[in-house]
Parts: structure tokens; sequence; C-alpha cells
């Protein structure tokens, strides 16, 4: 998805560890996200992203618990379903001592162990139950350390210069790190404990306990993350601050819509992705905002929270409205070579990390996407369809012309009526659509496509863009500029289908290179077209047969290459393996060209894939390889899980077998060719929000058609069915 430049240093690099086979238990609030072992310890840490972190920058790089020196064993160890608490069951070994007599046996003494994040803080709480025949000393410690290290460090940048730690002793119950780092801003992290240690230095702290038979002693631990001139958060109570996340969470999910089913692990995977949405949005100036992934990407990029607020805008659109307000925000208003940043462009990213402010790389506001602003001029259209939310429509009418501006003129950079990217330093990324690994775009006989790249999804995404952007402008009452849109969105859909369509193939080609020569090779690029509607009818047809064919479907989903491809890889990035939202988006295309069998097929394919990953959460991406009777989906070692529009991918395959359409002008919700796949009876969606109306409905499988029954309704609204 996003693997920066090679002279930046900053890709993975051999000997990172592998997040699919490790047992990292993640969390995040903010712009904080901690990853702990499944002790919830922070351990090995060497190129791997285990620890605290808070803007890109790990505080926490240490943190072991151990019992009379040794680490505990496991009983149980789990992030609860609304991704708020971790939730660990230690004891102690059997102990001996030197003369090999056992001092401490098994099973001794309980350690119960939570930890939640909130407002850049960690809290924990560890309660020691004694199940001792008689009263017992325990000598229970916590060693603890911050390195204060960059998130591109960890991902493998080799810096010259550091800042400067230090560490103190405050007081007998708290420890202060402090980092005098090269970018200005100061940053500390405090941990503070209660009751106090026995014994308290500045890597470690000792609570030697006197335990009677079925005593339970509680040990806090407040772990705080500042930067500045902020203060530690005065907050420090574990059970005040929990009531006040959870109170805050159930607030924002009591109004939510809710679909239950009558399949119990697909509710399970719904919930799932529900509450990684959940935990990934981050609240901005301007809204909510779906943060990308944790580890790698806890921050704001541009093109995947479009189309996450995209595949789930049928049934939450205020994300759409976030990610609309926050993206008009920080267009680019100039000219910045080494930010790829152009007037009227749409961010790339966002980092706040030490090494993105000194510039060392160019990611602090990166504009480096060709695909952000067309996807920016889309979601702002659609979103109005959805909504009729006019005072959002006003606000970034003028964001949405300067994008329209952007396209015809930076973005087409030939005049050949095409947008096309090419970076304009070397530090930018090579790849700037959603497949932006260095060897993601490429010809049929495997050298890689030179610049500027036109790739084919991108013209679909400005057709799009130019449909939306018209109906906008006659709700704006510019009907002159309204015409002429409408007239570009088709001049653009004849010379795509020109330029792209490869009769050999039976498919569009991935891309045009510098030369206007076709990368002809098959990819999941040309699925993403029948979202955007510039396929015609036969073709897409075509197209569809292909895609569901054994050279793209593995039966766990379509491969972003065909198995015929010379760069074909099921382990690869881009070139092979299965990448979620790809296919939610094409199964919202297939619907949308009236397939519903194949938006079954892409439906069922997922939800078996989510049914075998840890937790039933679907990630950033996993392996191609063909699948093969009693053996689960072989996952991609450093995907991000959760991943913003890996986790609503569920949400749009939902949309997409139901054929769903909410106009919110003329309040009426609308299915074409409803169906549900075979593992499900029934599903029933609460609280749909239609205009100003909300609606309860049952939708009942009955063969290869459903029946759809209007439990309720607040408000008026239409509902057609369209068999």
């Amino acid at each position: 998805m996003k693997r920066e430049a090679d002279n930046t240093a900053t890709v993975l690099v051999p000997g990172v560890v592998s997040l699919a086979a490790s047992s990292r238990r993640t969390l995040k609030h903010g712009d904080s996200f901690a990853m702990f072992d499944e002790l919830g310890d922070v351990v090995d840490v060497e190129l791997s992203p285990a620890g605290l972190f808070h803007h890109d920058t790990r505080y926490l790089s240490r943190l072991s618990f151990t019992i009379e020196g040794h680490r505990p064993l496991v009983l149980s160890s789990t992030v609860q379903p609304d991704n708020v608490m971790l939730d660990v069951d230690l004891t102690n070994p059997d102990l001996f001592d030197r003369e090999g007599n056992l001092v401490l046996g098994k099973d001794t003494f309980h350690i119960g162990r939570s930890k939640f994040l909130w407002q850049a803080s960690c809290y924990e709480l560890f309660t020691v139950t004694s199940y001792s025949e008689s009263r017992r000393r325990l000598n229970c410690a916590l060693e603890f350390d911050a390195d204060f290290a960059d998130l591109f460090e960890i991902r493998g940048y080799r810096r010259s210069a550091r800042g400067r730690i230090t560490a103190q002793v405050l007081s007998r119950n708290e420890v202060e790190y402090t980092y005098a780092s090269l970018d200005g801003m100061p940053r500390r992290m405090r941990i503070y404990f209660a009751p106090s240690p026995t014994r308290l230095t500045e890597t470690a702290a000792t609570f030697d306990l006197d335990l009677a038979t079925r005593e339970r002693r509680p040990i806090a631990v407040t772990i705080q993350c500042a930067e500045g001139d902020e203060v530690p958060r005065a907050e420090r109570r574990f059970f005040v601050t929990r009531r006040i996340a959870r109170r805050r969470l159930a607030a924002a999910r009591e109004a939510a819509p809710v679909i239950e089913t009558s399949n119990l692990v697909f509710n399970s995977v719904l919930e799932r992705s529900s509450a990684d949405l959940t935990m990934l949005m981050t609240q901005t100036p301007h809204g909510p905002y779906p943060y990308a992934g944790v580890p790698w990407f806890s921050t704001a990029f541009g093109r995947d929270g479009l189309l996450t607020a995209l595949e789930i805008l049928w049934i939450e659109p205020d994300v759409a409205r976030g990610v609309l307000r926050f993206l008009a925000a920080n267009q680019a208003d100039g000219d910045d070579a080494a930010a790829d940043a152009e007037p009227g462009k749409i961010l790339h990213e966002v980092r706040e990390c030490e090494l993105a402010r000194l510039g060392e790389v160019p990611f602090a506001r990166y504009y480096g996407s060709i695909d952000s602003t067309p996807l920016f001029v889309a979601l702002a259209g659609l979103y109005y369809e959805r909504t009729r939310d006019q005072d959002t429509l006003r606000a970034i009418w003028p964001n949405v012309v300067r994008a329209l501006e952007w396209i015809e003129r930076s973005g087409d950079r030939d005049g050949d009526g095409f947008v096309e990217y090419g970076r304009r330093r070397t530090s930018g990324l090579r790849n700037q659509g959603w497949k932006d690994s260095d060897d993601a775009v490429f010809h049929a006989d495997g050298t890689l496509a030179e610049g500027p790249i036109a790739l084919c999804e991108v013209q679909g995404y400005v057709y799009l863009a130019y449909r939306m952007a018209a109906r906008l402008a006659a709700e704006m009452d510019d009907l002159r500029l309204a015409a002429g849109l409408t007239l570009k969105a088709e001049k653009l859909r004849r010379a795509f289908e020109d330029a792209f369509w490869d009769e050999d193939l039976g498919t569009y080609a991935i891309a045009l290179d510098g030369a206007k020569n076709r990368c002809r090779v098959r990819t999941s690029n040309a699925g993403q077209l029948l979202f955007t509607g510039i396929a015609a009818p036969e073709r897409a047809a075509r197209l569809i047969r292909d895609l569901f064919g054994t050279d793209f479907f593995s039966g766990w989903g379509i491969r972003t290459v065909s198995r015929r491809e010379r760069r074909y890889n099921p382990a690869s990035y881009h070139n092979g393996s299965v990448w979620p939202h790809d296919n939610a988006i094409i199964a919202l295309g297939v619907a949308r060209y009236g397939y519903a069998n194949e938006a079954l097929a892409l439906t069922t394919a997922l939800f078996d894939a989510a049914a075998h990953m840890h937790l039933r959460r679907l990630p950033e991406l996993f392996c191609g390889f063909e699948r093969k009777r009693g053996k689960a989906p072989t996952l991609y070692p450093v995907a991000c899980a959760p991943q913003a529009w890996a986790a609503v991918t569920p949400f749009a395959l939902t949309q997409a077998c139901l054929g769903l359409e909410v106009d919110g002008g003329a309040r009426k919700l609308r299915l074409r060719r409803p169906r549900l796949p075979h593992f499900l009876d029934w599903m029933s969606v609460k609280r749909l929000k239609v205009g100003d109306a909300s609606l309860d409905l049952m939708i009942r499988r009955h063969d290869s058609s459903v029946a759809v029954n209007l439990l309720g309704e607040t408000g008026a609204a239409e509902v057609e069915v369209l068999l």
C-alpha cells in the first residue's frame, strides 16, 4: 500500500519481525497506539513496532513484568471485542532454588493484567491474588525504558544523529524520561505507580508483597506521553479513566446503525469490523478521520480515508463528512516539488514524527498520490447524493473546484486527456497509485514502466469525479460548469476505451507508460473500473469473466495480478496477493453491472477468509495462494491489522449483495436485485438513515431471491425493491 521510496531508506528491510507470525496485541486511541506481546509486555523491539507510540514516535520501548525474577506463564490474553481493553491472565511457574528444591509451586499466584489507551496515555492495572495455603511474600518487578525511536527508524531508516535521552526519578512513585529532539519538539514520558513501589530506579519498579491466603493486591501503572510544552495528564486513576472511555464509546455507538444476521460467525466479523473502524477513527479539528492502519500507517492518509468512507458510505455517511472536511482543509495551496504538492491537489499522508519534521523523509505533508484528488471529488458527489448535506457541500465546494482544476492542469501533464503521475524528486514515491510499491507497474515482459504513468483505474476515478461534480455544480446553480463536466466525462470515456482496452488480453491494460505504450498486464486495477462505470457493458462482461477465472480468483478472493503475468508472486505485496478493499470495490462494481452471482461469490470468499483470521479481522492483505481443503489463507508477514479499508470491507460486500442505494434527497432506499449469500438465512438492518428518516429492515433469503420487510420507521422514507 505505502512502501516509501528506496532512497529514503524507509522500506522494510530483511530481519523485520513478521507481524503475521507474531502474537501482538494492538490498542489505539487518537494519535497513540501500542503493540504488546501476549503477556502484555514490550520486549524484542529491534526492527519491530512493539511499544507505546504517539505521533509515530515510540515512547515506551521496554516493559517486562517478572515474578521472583522470572517471566510468568500466560493463561489467557485477549483484546476485548470492542478493542478498548487488553485482558491478560498470568500465573507463576514452578520455581526452584539453586539446589533444585521447589520453593514456589506453579499456579500459587494469579495475576490479572488489564490495560487500555486514552488521550496519549496507557493505563494498566495489575491484580495479584494469592492462592497459597499460608501467608507468603512475593517479589514482583516491572522493568521499563524509552528510546523515542522514530517509526521510520524502526522500518529501517538509518539516521546519522539522534537527540539525547535522560531519565530521572521524580518521586517515590514517578519516573520521567525526556528526549531533547533534533526537531526542537521536546518529548516526555512519565510513569506513575500506585501504590508506591518498594524500590524505584530509572529503569525498574519493585514491589515486595506480603499476601494472606486469597488476599488480592492491586498495582496501577500509568504511562503518559507528552510533546512540546504539554504537561502529562493529571488524571491517573485507572477506573475513573476507564469509565470515561467506555461512556464515550457507548455514546458513539448508541445511534449507529446495526446489522444482525442468522450467522453468528458473520455477526462476529461485522462486530470486529465495526470495532476496528471505531478504534482507528481519530478526532481532528475537522471531524473524525479513519487512520489508515496499525502499526505502520496510524495517521491520516488521503486515499485510505476516501476509500474507507466510500466503502461504508451507505451505512455510516458521517465518516465521509469528516474525511472530506479534513482533506479540504489540507488541500495543497502552492507548489512544492519535494512534497509532490501542486495547487488543488489532495493530500496523500501526514506525519508528525521527528524525521518528517526535520525533512529527512518527505512525508510531513506529502501529496504523492495520483488518485486522492479525483476520489475526493467523487466522494463529495456520492456523499451529497447520500445525505443532501448542503452545509458540507457549500463548505467544500471551492475545494472541489480547485481539485477539478488540478485534474486538468497539473494532473494531465502532457495534455492528452489522461491523468498521469511522476515523482518530482527521487525522495518521493516512484508509483503513486494504490499499488505504490516500486515493482507494481510493469510491462508484459516484466520490465518496469517508466513515467509519467497513466493508470487505468485513475481514469475511471476521473470519469466518476466529472459525473459527480456535474451534479454538484447543478446544485450550486452553475449550469455551465455542469454541462462542461458532463461533456468531459463522455469525452474521457471514449478516449479511455480506445487507449486502454486490449482486445488480445480481453481486458484493460493496467497503464500507459511515458511513451504512451500500453502496459499489457492483467491486473485487478481493471476490476476497479467497474465501480466507476466507465467500462462499456460488453467489455465489462469479458473483464468479469476473466476476474473470476482461476488465474485471478484464488478461492479466498481476487488476486492483484493474474497468475499468467511475468511478475506474478502470490507472496508479493502487490503482484499476486489478495487485498480485501480491492475485492470490495470490485464487488460494488460487478453489482453495478448486474452480476449478482459474482458479488455473492466474492462475499463468500472474503467471509471464509475472515473466519480463519485472528479475531476474525480482515488484514490489509494476505497471500494469493490457491485455496485448498483444510488450509487457511496464508498471511502476509507485515500486513497492517487492523487496517481501515480492510475493516469496512464486509460492509461494502453487504451493500454489493443487496444492490443497496440511498437517495437522501428523494428519501428513498433502493435495493436492486438484492440477494443474500448461502450462509445467511436472514439479515436485519436497524437505524439506517435515509434523509431525515430512520428505517429498520428485515431481508430473508428464499432460494435465489429475497423478501424485504419494513420492521420500523421513524420519519417518512420510501423503500423500493427491484427484483
